[in-house]
């Protein structure tokens, strides 16, 4: 009933994996995961300095994480890239009492999660569960200081972001 970390799977747009993929791979197959390595290196170090854009919380309290040890890139037959990394936390914690969050605190990188099965825990005790709790509409002033933020070029605020963004609940018994 305890948790000792994330790991995130993100699947990148056509556009991103066009340009990882570029020059890679041999006879129009996807490049492989040894090809990609040294990319998988440049996003994981490029995000330590976001928090690699996962936001735990337990008991209502940030919990912190380590820098992720495994990682890496892989491509689909169509040279769709994935980013496959886990951040361990600093300290296993209970369950029962544990949430976390996948966004970008300057609103400039949009994620989602998958509609079948977003989450899955892994040894989890008999009786865990893992939900998806979606954000509540905005307030008449949040769309305003969003749409501002997007007018003006700016970022709203990770206050904001982290409001717009679906929070994963873990409970225990």
């Amino acid at each position: 009933g305890r948790i000792a970390g994330v790991r995130n799977v993100w699947t990148f747009d056509e556009m991103y994996s066009a340009f990882a993929t570029q020059g890679l791979g041999k006879d129009g197959k996807p490049p492989t995961r040894e090809e990609l390595q040294p990319l998988a290196r440049t996003n994981i170090e490029s995000l330590a300095e976001f928090d690699y854009f996962t936001f735990a919380r337990e008991a209502g309290k940030k919990a912190a994480f380590q820098e992720p040890s495994d990682y890496w890139l892989d491509a689909d037959e169509k040279k769709v890239v994935s980013l496959h990394f886990t951040v361990l936390l600093k300290e296993p914690v209970a369950a029962r009492t544990f949430s976390f969050q996948v966004y970008d605190p300057s609103y400039f990188v949009a994620f989602g999660f998958e509609k079948k099965d977003p989450v899955a825990l892994k040894d989890a005790p008999a009786g865990c569960s893992a939900s998806v709790m979606e954000p509540a509409p905005l307030l008449a002033a949040e769309s305003q200081r969003l749409s501002q933020a997007a007018s003006e070029n700016f970022s709203p605020g990770g206050d904001l972001s982290a409001r717009l963004a679906p929070r994963v609940v873990v409970a225990c018994p």
